[in-house]
């Protein structure tokens, strides 16, 4: 077993086609998506003793609420400790750990739900099938930009694609499953977690066992390396301790976190938002639909930005997210007070296409700031802001909410300075991408470079 994992059996033989390695990232990504899709367990999750109303000891949703943030923090932890690791040993073996962390992460879980310990569940779901997240976010990324030199952007969009859309799959299965197993004396929580499990663990394992990389040296027909004079694009190598003493790491680093910050928030509160800021004309129905909507173009766009960012270079696509995402928040509140529900569906259709964008576009940015040697560590090191944002994007949008309408602000308008805020770290985000050049050459790898 130990060998067919090794990084030495995922070699691909001459000939191989590269369009094959995306599918098994997507299988991988398409799968740990599913943490986008936790909450229809919330509400189920709340009666697992009273079964149809909510019973004395059962759980409340504030405190089931730290399962989804806790998943979240330790895919950004683990992302960043086991980012070296992770290039060591090679896609194959980091896509099996990531699965049976995942997978396990619901097994644990269902034992929580059944001995009613909801610390298991954050020790299941959080922390254990966090770690799978982060180490199966990140398996595919360097593999995927090595096989695409020529199109760094289009590869990573494909695979980090699946990560946005695999909620859509995700949600209806669970409520599905959850139907069919419900009973008198269960919601079906603990037969759906023991069922997913075993289903993700399949999918990410087929994934794992179809991942490939290329020799050393290997390059497609016809490529041409860009030189670093016309497109801020290094051929040499960084290493992941040595980038993190160059200011290009820390601008990213701000870049990731502003434009999450800016989404996740809104993402979060997407149907309660629309209804509250039109009352009485959006109904929880369409909101709903809203929500779906929104995830649609959060996936649509990890594909479309981070190809056009090829086309365009990743300084120029995050000009174009900062600039044109401080246009649409500030204008949030206007299309509030015109009462116009289709200018502010679209704008925000636009907003999250470029959240999910800046997701599929960050590594390709890595890679021309830093080289292929590492990239898949300094990703991981870099996903801590995405850890940061996850904080802080639902507390600006909660708390400053909260606090408006505890002070007398009508709750359509209660939303109004947050946007503004968002704005403004959208303005912070377009000088740190600014800012960003190339990096100086003391911090260039010299060594042998291993594919």
């Amino acid at each position: 077993m130990a060998g067919f994992l090794a990084r030495e059996s995922t070699v691909a033989p001459a000939g191989y086609n590269r369009f094959l390695v995306p599918p098994a990232a997507l299988a991988v990504h398409l799968s740990i998506g599913q943490a986008y899709a936790f909450s229809p367990f919330n509400l189920p999750m709340t009666r697992l003793l009273g079964i149809t109303a909510s019973a004395p000891g059962d759980w409340n949703l504030p405190e089931l609420g730290w399962i989804f943030s806790i998943a979240i923090v330790f895919l950004g932890l683990s992302a960043a400790v086991f980012g070296r690791w992770v290039e060591r040993v090679g896609p194959r073996m980091a896509m099996f750990t990531a699965a049976l962390c995942f997978s396990g992460g619901f097994m644990v879980s269902a034992i929580g739900v059944q001995v009613h310990q909801l610390w298991l569940i954050y020790l299941g779901y959080g922390v254990l099938g966090g770690c799978g997240l982060g180490i199966g976010y990140i398996s595919p990324v360097s593999t995927l930009i090595k096989w695409f030199p020529d199109r760094p952007g289009m590869a990573t969009g494909m695979a980090i694609m699946g990560f946005g859309g695999g909620a859509l799959i995700a949600s209806p299965l669970e409520v599905t499953l959850m139907d069919y197993f419900k009973s008198a004396t269960s919601t079906g929580v603990l037969q759906t977690f023991l069922t997913m499990g075993a289903l993700y663990l399949v999918f990410m394992l087929i994934g794992a066992y179809f991942v490939r990389v290329p020799a050393t040296g290997w390059l497609p027909d016809g490529y041409v390396a860009p030189t670093q004079s016309s497109a801020m694009i290094t051929s040499a190598n960084v290493e992941v301790d040595e980038a993190l003493k160059t200011p290009q790491f820390y601008l990213l680093w701000g870049v990731l976190c502003l434009n999450v910050t800016a989404g996740i928030g809104v993402l979060g509160q997407a149907s309660p938002m629309i209804q509250e800021m039109f009352p009485g004309r959006v109904t929880p129905l369409a909101a709903a639909g809203f929500v779906g909507l929104l995830s649609l173009f959060n996936m649509g766009g990890r594909f479309v930005w981070s190809s056009i960012s090829d086309m365009i270079g990743r300084k120029n696509t995050y000009r174009i997210f900062f600039a044109l995402g401080f246009v649409l928040y500030a204008l949030v509140p206007t299309t509030g007070r015109l009462g116009s529900v289709s200018l502010f569906v679209a704008g925000f259709a636009v907003i999250l296409s470029m959240y999910g964008g800046g997701f599929a576009t960050i590594p390709a940015y890595l890679r021309d700031m830093f080289g292929t040697m590492q990239v898949g560590a300094i990703h991981g090191r870099l996903l801590t802001a995405w850890s940061t944002a996850g904080v802080l994007g639902p507390v600006l949008v909660n708390y400053i909410r909260e606090y408006q309408i505890n002070n007398g602000v009508p709750k359509a308008e209660a939303y109004s300075i947050t946007m503004y805020i968002m704005a403004g770290l959208l303005l912070v985000g377009f000088a740190c991408n600014h800012a960003v050049k190339a990096v100086n050459a003391k911090h260039h790898f010299h060594g042998k470079v291993e594919q």
